[in-house]
């Protein structure tokens, strides 16, 4: 694996989805979210990791970026709040609307 540099801005969502709907979630979350992430310019990298909870799923995105302004970059100047796609609705059964950040030590 690849270090990651010291000063890196990490950024977190997490959204669930029925079991059924994890592989076609991931492939949509991968053509949207993360395929917006990594072509603005300052991101370092992103993935999709997810983990079976039940009846549910929790799919988590984390990217890597540069600093806080490259961030709005993506976001806008809000970056507290989640970004959201138009087909997210029929896949998510519970979600977070805001993000966490942490800076790499």
């Amino acid at each position: 694996m690849t270090e990651v540099p010291a000063g890196t801005v990490v950024r977190t969502w997490t959204g669930w989805v029925r079991p059924e709907d994890r592989e076609r979630y991931t492939e949509y979350v991968e053509a949207t979210g993360l395929g917006a992430y990594r072509t603005t310019p300052g991101n370092l990298g992103a993935f999709l990791m997810y983990a079976d909870e039940g009846d549910r799923t929790r799919i988590t995105t984390i990217s890597f970026w540069t600093d806080f302004d490259v961030i709005r970059g993506f976001a806008g100047d809000d970056i507290s709040q989640a970004v959201f796609y138009p087909e997210d609705d029929e896949y998510l059964v519970a979600r977070e609307t805001t993000v966490t950040h942490a800076v790499v030590a």
